[in-house]
Parts: C-alpha cells; sequence; structure tokens
C-alpha cells in the first residue's frame, strides 16, 4: 500500500512538473490524465471477498432399506430436521465466531441405491439452518423394498465430498442404520478406504431386536478420528438419539489418535 502511495505521489509531482514546462491543452491531456489514473487505481492484485469458515463437511446418510417402514421412515426425517431446529444445535453450528458446516443429506439401501437427495448446503446463520430443516422435511423416500448394503453407501457417501464447493476443516459421515450389512461391498474395506482418506465414518445403530448392532457398528462400520457409535432402541428414540449425535459431530473431536489399521481411535 505504502508502494502505491509513493508511486501515485511521484505521479503527481512529475505530471506537475510537466505541466509547468508545457502547455498541455485540449481533450487529449485530459484524457490522457484519466486513463493513466484508470490504470493505476485498477491494477495490480485485488484482495478476496470473505468467505465463511467452514469447521465441518457433514454427509447425513439415511437408512432406507426394506427392514424400514413409512412410518420409520418419518421418524428419521421428521427427527432430523428437529435437531436442525434445536437451539443446541444451532449454537454449536455458529460458536466459535459464527462459523459455518456444510451438509448434505443421502439416502441408502440395497447394492445400487443410493442417492443424494438434499445438495451440499453452507449453514451459515439461523436462516439457512432454519430453510436446511425445512428441506428435510419435505424430502421424498427414494428406495423402499431394498437391502441393506452398508459398504456402497459408505462409498456413495465419501465420493459426495468431491462435490462439495466449501473447504471445510473435517469431513464426517453420519451413517444411521436398523441392521447389519447383506449386500453389496464388504463393510470393513469399504470403511477403511473411507478413512484412509482423511473422512471420519460415525454410526448411529438403532437397534429393535438386534442387541448385537452397536457392537457391529463400532467394530465393522465407524472409524477415524475421535468416531463414535450412538444407539437409539427404537425409531422413536432416534430424534433424541441424532441430537446428541450431531452435537458430538459438530464439536472437534477431543480424541485424535491413530491405530495401527488406520480405523483411528474410537470414542465410544
Amino acid at each position: 500500500m505504502l508502494t502505491r502511495l509513493s508511486l501515485l505521489a511521484t505521479y503527481i509531482i512529475g505530471y506537475h512538473q510537466a505541466m509547468r514546462a508545457t502547455v498541455c491543452t485540449g481533450w487529449f491531456c485530459l484524457f490522457a490524465a484519466m486513463a493513466l489514473s484508470v490504470i493505476f487505481f485498477t491494477s495490480g492484485p485485488r484482495p478476496a471477498l470473505a468467505t465463511p469458515h467452514c469447521k465441518l463437511a457433514l454427509v447425513l446418510a439415511l437408512d432406507v432399506s426394506g427392514s424400514v417402514d413409512q412410518k420409520e421412515y418419518t421418524l428419521q426425517t421428521s427427527g432430523l430436521a428437529q435437531a436442525f431446529r434445536s437451539e443446541e444445535i444451532i449454537a454449536a453450528i455458529r460458536f466459535p465466531g459464527n462459523r459455518s458446516i456444510a451438509a448434505t443429506v443421502m439416502q441408502w439401501s440395497g447394492d445400487p441405491h443410493q442417492l443424494q437427495v438434499i445438495p451440499w448446503t453452507l449453514l451459515k446463520d439461523d436462516a439457512s439452518i432454519a430453510a436446511f430443516a425445512d428441506q428435510i422435511d419435505r424430502v421424498e423416500r427414494a428406495f423402499k423394498p431394498y437391502s441393506t448394503a452398508i459398504g456402497n453407501a459408505l462409498t456413495f457417501s465419501a465420493g459426495l465430498f468431491q462435490s462439495n464447493p466449501y473447504t471445510c476443516d473435517r469431513q464426517v459421515i453420519d451413517v444411521s442404520g436398523d441392521g447389519p450389512n447383506n449386500e453389496g461391498e464388504d463393510v470393513e474395506p469399504a470403511r477403511n478406504r473411507v478413512v484412509s482418506n482423511g473422512i471420519t465414518v460415525n454410526g448411529l445403530a438403532i437397534l429393535g431386536p438386534r442387541e448385537f448392532l452397536a457392537a457391529y457398528y463400532r467394530e465393522s462400520v465407524v472409524g477415524g478420528n475421535g468416531a463414535f457409535v450412538i444407539s437409539a432402541n427404537t425409531f422413536k428414540d432416534y430424534p433424541e438419539a441424532i441430537r446428541k449425535k450431531l452435537l458430538r459431530e459438530i464439536q472437534p473431536p477431543i480424541v485424535l489418535l491413530e491405530e495401527p489399521d488406520g480405523k483411528g481411535k474410537r470414542v465410544n
């Protein structure tokens, strides 16, 4: 800035001396002075526009496999929307210093059945968070009578980060489900590939009659820095479970240790 001011001063002094030595008349001199001024003030680098700081890129992966009926699907979407409307989640997103998160929603079922149903959205203030919650409430179910392909869901979810237009500090997949993998890619190799790219996978196990499901998610599904599993006994417990899960995901992880297998230290 100082260099530009000194150049401007030199230009003014030189121009003044030249005017004293010669006579410059007519529109030519006026045009020349205006042109030089435009070149001077428009040349050089311009400051970049400030963009919100994105602390988290979050893929919300919802299970819509055949074991999930329409009532249970609605409990998922309404519970997730309700969570984003809670004061705790809004405060967590905006703290500290009015930061933001980028979020997208996908639905998954059997081997070839994965779909991004809400595009990447920057949640930066009350209005954008409320609009995102409204979108979740309105989103229709993409698939119905298909199997449970968790490995494919993880691979698809990881690919969504490549289309995220926002640069964020962390990348997290939040996968919810009510059963183990029974189709498509093996879960653990898929999980390991995802985690090797610096992505954290967290799980919400909806138990029902499958009491083993939380342990299955801990062993085979989740991984990465600070990864964890939260359980919901039934779909009716999903709204409270997803609210707690989002709070933990939005806040920076406390444990950042790597295990030899690359899965990361899990926090349960």
